[in-house]
């Protein structure tokens, strides 16, 4: 009896249970527009995910024909030449106070004395371009001091291994500084005498040029190419006034240069060069002479160990002519310098030299001179220097000019 008595009590309230757990037809209709709702809602945020993500790979497929536009496009041709082409120079400003026993040689002044720039070019591993534009003592014109010069303009091409020829206007391979002259490489405020009135420095001609290496440590340089111009009647047959300097140069004669350097020990350099030129007045005819050789000379030693330095260069010419149509001694011109040198410190070094030159070293005239120099350089970078220095010059004619001299140079 109980036992019936419960099962009818647990079946009823299990009935109960489950009528309130199952949902009205109401509450079905509720949950299933609900939902719907989130089943809408999320098609939406699908929709815009899609949206976006089409969006982004229009955006990357316009970035990608950029950058494959600036990579092939002139943007690109403009970084390649940047690439290949370089830039560079050197200026020098001076003051000079020096007094002659002679007036007319006295000079107080200041002077931008040169300011050039370098442009060069790489066309391929074994081809290339060098140029040299300078402007020398600020302006330039008719009427002013100055001048602007292009000092080489060559095209240079390796044809083989360790050799390579050179077209243009070049550099002559002689001496110390006329390769190799900017002020951050060389002692003293001005350049040296010798090689200034003998060699003559700065020297530049047109034509071609052979240079390469021999042997480890051994080059050699040997062209062909323009030569100098002296005009006797207007000339005091000084060999620096016979520069063209590749102007509407006169050609009947070309002149020969060849030099031999050794730099096989550390801090060593050896050369000697020799130039001959046929006929210094470039087919023209004189005094009843058809033409006159000359043939330079020049051999030069370069030493440095630790802080100390040495630099010592001898030049001779010697011109072949009758006496009668060459000022008096000048077919034998000739110089010598001594440089020792000593750096105190990484930037501050001293240096003396002795030079002695004459332009009409033939005769017996007074007319060779001699110039002492004493002097520091100071360089605030390894490119950029301050120079002072002492000079007196004699002449054997008993005229002195002395003085001092003041400078500031760069390059870069």
């Amino acid at each position: 009896m109980h036992k019936k008595t419960l099962l009818a009590l647990a079946g009823l309230s299990l009935a109960t249970v489950t009528q309130a757990a199952s949902p009205s037809l109401e509450e079905m209709w509720a949950l299933v527009q609900q939902q719907q709702a989130e089943i809408a809602q999320l098609k939406s945020q699908l929709n815009a995910t899609e949206q976006r993500v089409a969006e982004t790979e229009e955006k990357t497929e316009a970035t990608f024909a950029a950058v494959e536009e600036v990579t092939s496009g002139p943007v690109s041709k403009l970084a390649e030449w940047a690439d290949k082409t370089t830039v560079g120079g050197y200026g020098e400003v001076h003051y000079n106070n020096l007094t002659s026993d002679n007036s007319n040689n006295s000079k107080d002044e200041f002077d931008l004395h040169r300011f050039v720039l370098f442009f060069g070019h790489q066309f391929n591993d074994k081809l290339r371009m060098y140029s040299e534009l300078e402007v020398e003592h600020n302006i330039a014109g008719e009427g002013q001091n100055g001048e602007v010069e292009v000092e080489q303009a060559y095209i240079e091409y390796d044809y083989a291994q360790n050799h390579r020829a050179k077209a243009g206007v070049f550099l002559m391979p002689v001496g110390i500084i006329n390769e190799t002259h900017e002020p951050d490489a060389f002692y003293g405020v001005e350049r040296n005498s010798v090689e200034k009135d003998i060699l003559p420095a700065t020297w530049w001609e047109g034509g071609v040029m052979f240079s390469g290496e021999l042997a480890e440590g051994v080059s050699y340089d040997a062209g062909m190419h323009s030569g100098l111009y002296i005009d006797p009647t207007v000339s005091d047959w000084k060999i620096r006034d016979g520069r063209q300097k590749v102007s509407e140069a006169k050609g009947d004669d070309l002149a020969y240069t060849g030099r031999l350097k050794y730099t096989g020990v550390p801090g060593l350099e050896l050369a000697t060069t020799i130039q001959y030129q046929s006929d210094l007045w470039q087919g023209e005819t004189f005094a009843g002479e058809d033409e006159v050789d000359a043939t330079l000379w020049e051999a030069h030693a370069i030493y440095n160990r630790g802080p100390f330095g040495m630099r010592a260069l001898y030049a001779h010419w010697d011109i072949d002519n009758a006496i009668e149509t060459i000022k008096a001694g000048a077919d034998e011109q000739e110089g010598f310098y001594v440089e020792p040198s000593y750096r105190l410190t990484e930037k501050l070094g001293l240096f003396a030299r002795y030079s002695e030159w004459d332009n009409q070293a033939g005769s017996n005239n007074d007319s060779e001179k001699q110039q002492y120099d004493v002097g520091v350089n100071y360089w605030l970078d390894e490119h950029v220097v301050l120079k002072a220095d002492y000079m007196r010059q004699e002449v054997e004619s008993g005229d002195e000019l002395r003085g001092f001299n003041l400078g500031v140079g760069w390059s870069f």
